[in-house]
């Protein structure tokens, strides 16, 4: 804003929210919010300080480190361009409007990439914006996806695989006919600018295989082939962890096929990781041990299943909105799974912010008194890994040429988290049957899960971890191995969780194998819900944060050093 005059920024924001309600579909008939109640909402979102040592980096790596971050930068936004077409024009217009209101809707604004409040259903907190498209931006506004299903049907195998790969977006061209637009050339001004940010990086660092992953991911980004550069992410050793481009499938809500631009600029903790390389000895016997049909077992896992912990100095797109991630799963792509296995990353100073503001508080609350003494960062962090780990377990093909994902479509997302948390459990509770975990750990891992299923559920229903924690939680509730005490606190029964957990994993990889589409969509309706004992203890959580805000105060600092 410019000579401190306010009307002109609300005049213009006016204009625009206009502008854009013509095309959206009609807002909901609810009150939006005030400054003082969405100050509120936004605080849900603890702020925290997110700090990583730099100090054994020399300087050409703090230099490179520099450029990650600006590169990083450039996710935001192609990741908002992506969630909503109207998105870039109100963050220019609001960051004009400094009033009151004006600030608390920025800052809502830019927590959630956008004008709805994920924590809330994806509710409008502006006027005019209509409720969030599903689908994105990624296919023709004016097409339905039944359209978008029977044109795809009609294409040859090769434009069919292009149509509905993670790196296209759908269009109508000139003469009005849908065509196939790669990445490449739909986001190519900040893709081109990204790309030479990656080769900046990549001739400063002295680390070679950091220098081959950044050079591949800057050609990647102009040709639109991902293969070679996701192959040398697999193979990255280095004191620098980057991973940027696109990923996650969550904000396509018609086929969780299109991949949404994200960053993580990390820097990696090599004790932890040491520590960690006995979990992916096990994968493979954890994989022919999974309590389904032994036809549905993998016979040879990826010959790689690297797993890095590492500190967060800056995240960005669908990195960062929302619900923090703590941990990822990549690449997607089925091809490099299949041969290689895939990265689990475990992002342990978010997840020790996540335990010390959200989950402790929590379990005060939630979890039988007797028990708050089991929920603990260690039983937390494992399962977040073994979380990880079995994302790349199971049934991945319902079909040669048909991936669950492409099958189960809108509920694949939800599926798939829900099969990776119960599955977790069930794969630590394999581990301290066999002694590679001790046999005291049970009941915390049992009652850990339990206390970060509150947390979970509260990220809502329209999330695809919130729906997927809302069924097991009610899966384990009717098996008896979730427990509701007199006084509304929760519990677990060991012997009956154990069970439990192995039932439900065996109904989620099953169904996953199967690929029946409408049965998925049925679970989930059935059973992801919340129920008046589990909304009883939400109610008394109002005052605890669900989840954190970072301030990447390290990512600051590194680049007004770069700057000087």
């Amino acid at each position: 804003m410019s000579g401190g005059s306010r009307a002109p920024a609300a005049v213009l924001l006016a204009a625009a929210i206009a502008m854009m309600a013509a095309e959206a579909s009609p807002a909901r008939a609810e009150a939006l919010p005030t400054a003082a109640e969405l100050k509120q909402l936004s605080a849900r979102l603890a702020p925290v300080d997110l700090t990583a040592d730099l100090a054994r980096l020399s300087p050409a790596e703090r230099a490179a480190l520099a450029r990650l971050v600006r590169a990083a930068e450039l996710m935001d936004t192609l990741f908002m361009r992506q969630a909503w077409a109207g998105n870039e024009t109100l963050l220019l217009q609001l960051a004009q409007d400094s009033s009151p209101l004006g600030r608390e809707r920025l800052h809502a604004f830019r927590q959630n990439k956008g004008p709805w409040l994920r924590l809330d259903g994806d509710r409008p907190f502006l006027p005019g914006v209509g409720e969030k498209p599903a689908a994105g931006t990624f296919y023709p506004a004016d097409a339905t996806k039944a359209d978008l299903e029977a044109w795809m049907k009609g294409l040859a195998g090769p434009a069919r695989a292009s149509a509905s790969g993670f790196f296209t977006t759908i269009r109508r061209g000139p003469d009005g006919k849908v065509a196939i637009v790669p990445y490449g050339v739909e986001y190519q001004p900040e893709l081109a600018r990204a790309a030479a940010l990656l080769r900046e990086a990549a001739a400063r660092t002295e680390q070679p295989t950091l220098r081959a992953y950044l050079e591949a991911r800057a050609a990647a980004f102009l040709s639109n082939d991902y293969y070679a550069s996701d192959v040398a992410w697999m193979k990255l050793e280095s004191s620098i962890e980057p991973t940027i481009g696109p990923y996650e499938t969550y904000e396509d809500g018609w086929f969780s096929a299109k991949a949404a631009f994200e960053a993580f600029v990390t820097v990696r903790d090599d004790a932890e990781t040491a520590k960690l390389e006995r979990f992916a000895r096990e994968l493979q016997e954890l994989e022919d041990h999974l309590p389904i049909d032994p036809k549905l077992r993998n016979p040879k896992l990826g010959a790689m299943a690297p797993i890095r912990v590492v500190n967060s100095i800056f995240g960005a797109g669908d990195a960062n909105r929302g619900v923090q991630t703590a941990a990822f799963n990549l690449p997607n792509d089925e091809k490099i799974e299949r041969e290689m296995g895939t990265k689990r990353v475990m992002l342990k100073n978010v997840q020790e912010a996540k335990f010390r503001v959200v989950l402790q508080p929590i379990a005060k609350i939630a979890i039988a008194a007797a028990d708050r003494r089991d929920v603990r960062f260690e039983a937390f962090f494992s399962h977040i890994l073994m979380h990880e780990l079995m994302h790349g377990l199971g049934p991945h093909e319902v079909a040669p040429g048909t991936t669950v994902r492409g099958a189960l479509q809108e509920s694949h997302g939800a599926i798939e988290e829900a099969k990776a948390d119960i599955s977790g459990l069930w794969a630590l509770g394999y581990l301290i049957d066999k002694g590679v975990l001790d046999k005291g750990f049970e009941r915390a891992a049992y009652t850990t899960f339990l206390a970060s299923a509150f947390r979970s559920i509260r990220f809502g229903l329209k999330e695809a971890h919130g729906r997927g924690i809302a069924l097991q939680l009610n899966t384990l509730l009717d098996a008896g191995g979730v427990v509701v005490g007199k006084d509304g606190t929760f519990s677990v029964d060991v012997a009956k969780m154990k069970g439990a957990v192995a039932a439900l994993t065996t109904e989620l990889m099953t169904l996953q194998a199967s690929g029946d589409r409408a049965k998925a969509a049925e679970l989930l309706r059935a059973r992801a819900q919340i129920r008046p004992p589990v909304q009883r203890v939400l109610d008394r959580l109002k005052g605890v944060p669900v989840d954190i805000e970072p301030r990447f105060v390290t990512a600051e600092k590194l680049l007004l050093e770069d700057a000087r």
